[in-house]
């Protein structure tokens, strides 16, 4: 009771859609490959666990979606958003489930972790950066949405053929560790992206389940630690500029393949407190105004500035970190830091 509902490879729902296989699961819910076979198309499935929190949750995202759907005859920036198909309640072994049908492809985390390379090519992350940067304007201004969980596993990959589509599904298999490779000179050509076909991948923002209503915030404590906004560790009120934060803690990632912030826990402090005294080694020392403002900053800091449990901090350059651990030119690390530093503004 209240857990998952027991799928099976082959069961059909509605009279409807065939179960092929779990595409991924998550803390709330499960998704499963489907065939739909009245219109003889794949579709994803999303299945919520049953206890009445998760039933309230879906019919939450269920509205997001819906919002979604309206809007975006209004606004092409709307198909940067994964597009809701349909959703019903069934009865099942444990109780009431919530089920939401998405197109679905694999996601940017699953991408970057069969990329032998060290982060994405700049170009594509670039290309996707635009549609995730267009998707959340969307969001934003037109639905009045903040996604609160933006992250590489929420962002999934769309083919605009039907091969690619095909190669990206056999390809980029998260559960098998298989590899993907950019097509070149004695590599071998199997089951391989070339360069073109990944700049022809588009992107689209997935999984509103964990968002609210820009006048109607549903909790004080929002996204995946990573990729957390300073406003929302500290307990301020927070607005749509937390996704922008989480959209430049992704950008690096993907460039470089690894965290912009990987906070952990020690013997005296917290991975919050490793968390703000990274943020600070990295952008500065947050204003004294804008500290004691916060709910939290008493939690953290002992005075204006200076952190409770953390006194060594080891301050630290983005254009430096470019250069010095990835590589990268002093020209090509200045224009990045230049995209990102606006994006981690202490005052959003």
């Amino acid at each position: 009771t209240g857990g998952h509902h027991p799928m099976q490879e082959g069961e059909v729902f509605n009279t409807q859609y065939q179960v092929l296989h779990k595409l991924g699961c998550g803390t709330f819910a499960t998704v499963w490959l489907c065939q739909d076979m009245r219109r003889k198309k794949q579709v994803a499935v999303k299945v919520l666990k049953s206890r009445e929190g998760f039933a309230e949750a879906a019919q939450d995202e269920v509205a997001f979606l819906r919002c979604v759907s309206c809007m975006k005859k209004k606004d092409l920036a709307g198909e940067n958003i994964i597009c809701l198909l349909d959703d019903f309640r069934m009865i099942g072994e444990n109780g009431f489930h919530i089920l939401l049908w998405r197109v679905l492809g694999p996601s940017i985390r699953c991408l970057m972790g069969n990329y032998t390379a060290q982060g994405l090519p700049l170009p594509f992350v670039k290309k996707s950066l635009q549609q995730v940067l267009a998707g959340l304007h969307f969001l934003h201004k037109c639905c009045r949405i903040i996604h609160a969980d933006i992250k590489p596993e929420n962002i999934l990959l769309c083919a605009c053929s039907k091969r690619l589509q095909r190669l990206l599904m056999a390809t980029l298999d998260c559960n098998q560790g298989t590899e993907v490779k950019l097509k070149g000179a004695g590599d071998d050509l199997g089951n391989q992206l070339e360069e073109s076909d990944l700049m022809s991948i588009k992107v689209k923002i997935a999984d509103l389940g964990s968002a609210c209503w820009t006048y109607k915030p549903f909790s004080k404590e929002i996204q995946t630690q990573p990729y957390r906004a300073l406003e929302v560790l500290l307990g301020l009120d927070y607005g749509t500029p937390a996704d922008i934060w989480s959209t430049a803690c992704l950008a690096f990632e993907m460039a470089t393949g690894e965290c912009l912030f990987d906070p952990q826990p020690g013997k005296y402090f917290s991975r919050d407190d490793d968390h703000v005294a990274r943020i600070i080694e990295l952008l500065g020392r947050i204003p004294p105004q804008i500290v004691f403002l916060w709910n939290k900053s008493t939690k953290f800091f002992s005075r204006p500035g200076a952190l409770l449990r953390l006194s060594r901090l080891f301050p630290r350059s983005l254009p430096g970190i470019l250069a010095d651990r990835h590589g990268w030119t002093p020209q090509e690390a200045a224009a990045f830091a230049a995209f990102l530093l606006p994006a981690l503004h202490y005052a959003p």
